[in-house]
């Protein structure tokens, strides 16, 4: 392939080469990860034999990304603006395969990723911002979560029904992604059509806490040069040990490829969900610690819910072996809604008729949203050569509309009250728990909330204008040079309204952004490298989408009435790291230390819309460690562990200056192994594990107590053991039980800054899942 040197083969190459009967996988197209774990074991040379099969005759899943014949490794990132296969890239880039996401039993995106190295879970402004929230590397990445490439705003509950593979970027990635990525992003590679084969699979899973989950991946070559795909969710179960909460999902996805000419493709699909939780916070902080033994009390009328659908165009040409362009195109909507419950620990009156005791009492947190978002984005790639070197050059423009309206639900409990607290003589009040330490006869119905859906309060909009350029460039066989340069012009309104009065406001603005990336790889022998790379990021004020003007959690921060004068949010990073492809490149293993430091901060207080400009500043220094692939013929690994230290360097309060951030943990890594016993047996285990870490409010200090200096909001570390094995009954039926957090670990994964919020993990489940082939 001409003019392609150094690069893994892409689909469109892939498809030529598969209208030959004897064309093999082993240049991109890998054998279904599914079925490649049930395989006989063999060496992973006769693993490497067994990958070049003829297409037509095995049942796989074409994920071109894949490493053939490796469960848990990928070659290659879903993102092709990535030339280079990932043990070239100089930077860390956690990659989750389908197989790995499988074998963990996890389906949820937030579960997925809630021990991944560097990556902790957030509470958002109310207790809940809509669905998913992550931090990496210490910096907010709510708002920076993509899927195939193209952001993916707003609040929602992400599903992994249709996801091939998942990749998390460390460090400032504002040259790939635009505004944000302070700390990295997330990119969610979806499931398309193939022209390479028919293949279908249908799963069934049931378990402990009523749980059902159904799903369906069917692909249809219908013609030499037109596939679809779908793929179809239906899941339910209680949470466990948090009855009667519950979560369900519905979902579906449909792709179609069309390829008229060799040089044209294009892949058009829909991607649908809906989630609907009765969702359980599960406790809250007690002088410092969580409460014991706090029963579900989860109201009947709570809800969290996401609607979201999206539809999106890929187009590519190939004008010459060396000049290609890829179009994506992309409409999508989200309506999410929640009310919940925060619980209390509270202590009933002195008249209060049960006597005194401790109890719980609870509060509201609602709110709406509808997402509207249009994105297009164009890759030009061109392979060429200048002043005698080779260049791969690529050449982007982007265009997005994001436009998020928030709005508010009128709650009343028209229950009656059941019990006394402070001084009063009359009932006052909601305890949730009785004299005897349990839920209260009626608990979860006793509150009978009536919800209205009201007005809005925010209607955040922010359209952009993007333009990049970057170029690998091999200066020697061994020194690669990587580059990258965008700019961002965008134009941000947020219209405000007070919800009783209906006074208006417009905080209007408009900047650009410059930001750029440059990395160094040097070739130390077969399958070794090492890197150095730097990389720029900024945001904007305003840039959180579902929190308006509470300046302390990434909303617009005012002065005197306007947005106006402050400059964008700066994050650098420098990292060195080594990456080592090795045992026939079936085993990739990485190290890194890095350097993210991010000045310019906004600094707001709680829900205040007045705030400081520019005056904070912030450090996370560490180093991560990883491991993917085959140990050896039998033993898969996909591993990781970080350790960071954080710091805040300035603020507008002088206390801050020295402390932590706040949702951030110094430690944090994942070991999950396979290991294939017989031909048809395998079984394996995970083991997560989260330092200790402290809730407040984002990019500054967490808080501390007055009067010890103790951080005031902590949530302990955890450890978490999963268990999962799989037996093939025949060559297209497989049987696969899991138990997640087997020790039934009490653990909790984030507290909101109040303290009332403290969202714990899950307790053991058990589940039997039943996969067929055909």
């Amino acid at each position: 392939m001409s003019g392609f040197k150094g690069k893994t083969l892409r689909p469109a190459s892939l498809r030529q080469a598969a209208k030959s009967q004897t064309s093999t996988v082993g240049l991109g197209v890998a054998v279904s990860l599914s079925a490649m774990m049930l395989m006989p074991s063999h060496s992973l040379a006769q693993d490497a034999e067994l990958a070049t099969v003829k297409v037509q005759d095995t049942a796989i899943d074409a994920n071109p990304n894949a490493e053939a014949g490796v469960p848990y490794k990928a070659k290659i990132s879903g993102d092709e603006r990535h030339t280079r296969p990932l043990a070239e890239t100089p930077q860390t880039i956690n990659v989750l395969t389908k197989a790995q996401i499988n074998d963990s039993g996890y389906t949820d995106l937030s579960r997925i990723l809630d021990a991944q190295p560097g990556i902790t879970l957030g509470t958002g402004e109310n207790g809940n911002a809509f669905g998913d929230r992550y931090v990496i590397r210490g910096q907010e990445a709510k708002s920076d979560t993509f899927v195939d490439g193209l952001r993916d705003p707003g609040m929602t509950i992400r599903e992994s029904f249709a996801i091939e593979q998942l990749e998390v970027t460390k460090g400032p990635n504002s040259s790939f992604a635009g505004r944000g990525s302070s700390g990295g992003a997330i990119n969610a590679i979806t499931k398309q059509a193939t022209p390479f084969l028919d293949f279908a699979n249908v799963q069934g899973t049931v378990g402990s806490d009523d749980h059902l989950r159904l799903t369906a991946d069917v692909n249809k070559v219908v013609s030499d040069s037109f596939a679809i795909r779908a793929n179809g969710l239906y899941s339910k179960e209680d949470v466990p040990d948090r009855a009667p909460a519950y979560r369900k999902r519905e979902g579906a996805a449909v792709s179609a490829y069309f390829t008229p000419t060799d040089a044209f493709e294009a892949t058009l699909d829909y991607y649908g969900l809906r989630a609907k939780d009765n969702p359980d916070v599960g406790g809250y902080l007690v002088d410092g610690k969580p409460a014991s033994n706090v029963p579900s009390y989860v109201q009947q009328e709570d809800f969290l819910e996401s609607d979201v659908n999206t539809f999106t165009a890929r187009l590519k040409y190939k004008f010459s072996d060396s000049v290609r362009l890829t179009s994506l195109t992309r409409y999508g909507s989200a309506d999410n809604g929640y009310v919940i419950s925060g619980g209390r620990g509270a202590t009933t009156g002195a008249n209060n008729p049960g006597g005194v005791y401790a109890t719980t009492t609870l509060s509201a947190h609602q709110g709406w949203q509808e997402v509207r978002y249009f994105a297009n984005q164009e890759n030009l790639f061109v392979n060429t050569t200048l002043l005698g070197l080779d260049h791969e050059l690529i050449f982007s423009l982007e265009y997005t509309d994001n436009a998020v309206k928030n709005g508010v639900y009128g709650v009343t409990n028209t229950g009656a009250f059941n019990c006394i607290t402070g001084t009063g003589a009359a009932l006052n009040n909601y305890c949730l728990v009785g004299a005897n330490g349990a839920l209260v006869p009626g608990g979860n119905s006793l509150l009978k909330r009536s919800i209205v859906k009201r007005t809005w309060d925010t209607d955040w909009q922010i359209k952009t204008v993007s333009a990049s350029v970057m170029d690998t460039v091999d200066l020697t066989d061994r020194l690669t040079v990587f580059a990258g340069l965008r700019y961002d012009s965008f134009d941000f309104t947020l219209d405000t309204q007070n919800t009783t009065t209906l006074a208006q406001a417009s905080y209007p603005y408009s900047d650009d952004l410059w930001n750029g990336h440059f990395g160094v790889t040097y070739k130390l022998g077969k399958g070794g490298m090492v890197y150095a790379t730097y990389a720029s990021a900024a945001d904007i004020n305003g840039g959180e989408s579902d929190v308006g003007t509470s300046s302390g959690y990434g909303g617009v921060v005012v002065y005197n009435g306007a947005i106006a004068g402050a400059k964008p949010e700066r994050s650098e990073s420098y990292e060195i790291g080594t990456k080592w492809n090795v045992f026939d490149e079936k085993l990739l293993l990485t190290g890194s230390v890095f350097q993210v430091t991010k000045s310019d901060v906004m600094e707001g207080a709680n829900y205040d819309t007045v705030g400081t400009f520019n005056t904070g500043k912030n450090r996370v220094t560490g180093f991560e460690v990883g491991a993917t692939g085959a140990l050896t013929d039998r033993l898969t690994v996909q591993a990781g562990a970080t350790y960071m230290e954080s710091e805040v360097l300035a603020s507008a309060t002088a206390a801050n200056v020295g402390k932590t951030l706040a949702n951030f943990a110094k430690s944090s890594g994942v070991v999950q192994l396979k290991y294939q016993a017989t031909d048809k047996f395998y079984f394996g285990g995970a083991v997560k594990y989260e330092g200790k870490r402290y809730g407040g409010q984002p990019d500054t200090a967490a808080p501390v107590d007055a009067t010890t200096g103790a951080y005031s909001r902590p949530v302990p570390s955890y450890t978490v053991l999963d268990m999962f094995a799989s037996y093939r009954v025949n060559p297209n039926f497989e049987v696969r039980l899991n138990v997640s957090n087997v020790t039934d670990e009490e653990y909790y994964l984030a507290v909101y800054r109040g303290g009332f919020f403290l969202y714990k993990g899950d307790a053991r489940a058990t589940r039997l899942t039943l996969n067929y082939d055909f």
